[in-house]
């Protein structure tokens, strides 16, 4: 089994050596994914598509379930 683990470390080092910047590259681009699939969790967590001040309106039922988190900060600082 070390053998395995070897072999395997020993190729990591020939890639470096030959092709580093495809190595770098390629580490580069597995963490952009973490971080973006990370950023995109924490969006959907927060509903961050549920802004305030949007470019458009949005007509909701009085049934809808999404009313219950609609964010009513405009409707707080409102004097009308």
């Amino acid at each position: 089994m070390a053998a395995n683990v070897t072999k395997k470390v020993g190729l990591f080092k020939r890639l470096w050596n030959d092709v580093p910047e495809i190595v770098g590259s390629a580490a580069f681009a597995i963490v952009g994914l973490g971080l973006t699939i990370t950023a995109n969790i924490l969006y959907i967590k927060k509903d961050g598509d549920n802004r305030p001040y949007k470019p458009f309106y949005t007509v909701y039922r009085h049934d809808d379930p999404r009313v219950s988190t609609l964010k009513t900060s405009c409707e707080e600082t409102s004097s009308v």
